[in-house]
């Protein structure tokens, strides 16, 4: 599915086989993912989705901590589902792939999901379009479904700011602020949710990212 607007997971196409790698040694991924998924508390029979789940790490990671539940993962990026297939095949999980973007067309019916998971994901996207996806998984969700999200958030000091910079290079400064500067948990206000908050942060060697819940109404 083509979008001049999309950006992959790097930022560049031809990066997106490097993109497993550096998060495993960069990143403490599957201890950061692990931890949202923790926080998600993903019950039998729940219905999940992994909004942006790129090479489908998260949703693995979902479905392997909760074999019952039904795990989707969406994105807009056929490369990158290629990987998560086969690294699906291999894991030996059940976990269901659809092409498409959040902010670019009604890939699924109003109340399909019980929570819905993205992580690194809303910093790709401009103001506009982190809107238009938000109302999107808000509509997704069930009556009193969650929202969880890993991503960049408030930075807090200079030393992480600097640090901050090298993503902001990447996927550009522009997309990057609404995070920087705190405005998420508003963004999901505004697109429908009951409640958002900022439930905690960690850092990593490109600033530090930001735990958040959102309860749709």
């Amino acid at each position: 599915m083509a979008d001049r607007s999309y950006v992959p997971a790097l930022g560049f196409d031809w990066l997106t086989r490097f993109y497993d790698p550096l998060l495993a040694l960069t990143l403490r991924e599957k201890t950061l993912k692990g931890r949202l998924i923790d926080q998600a508390g993903i019950a039998p029979g729940h219905g999940v989705l992994d909004v942006g789940c790129g090479t489908g790490t998260l949703a693995i990671l979902a479905k392997t901590r909760q074999p019952r539940a039904r795990v989707v993962g969406l994105d807009g990026d056929p490369g990158v589902l290629e990987i998560a297939r086969e690294k699906i095949a291999r894991a030996g999980v059940d976990v269901e792939l659809r092409e498409g973007l959040a902010n670019a067309e009604p890939t699924f019916e109003p109340a399909s999901f019980d929570r819905i998971l993205s992580s690194l994901v809303l910093h790709h996207l401009t103001t506009e379009q982190k809107r238009e996806a938000l109302a999107a998984m808000h509509r997704w969700l069930r009556p009193a479904g969650e929202l969880h999200v890993l991503d960049f958030g408030p930075q807090g000091n200079v030393l992480l700011a600097l640090l901050a910079r090298g993503v902001g290079w990447l996927d550009g400064a522009t997309r990057l602020r609404d995070n920087w500067e705190g405005r998420l948990p508003d963004l999901m206000r505004a697109a429908g949710f009951a409640r958002a908050d900022e439930l905690g942060r960690a850092i990593t060697p490109f600033g530090s990212v930001s735990f958040y819940k959102a309860v749709a109404g």
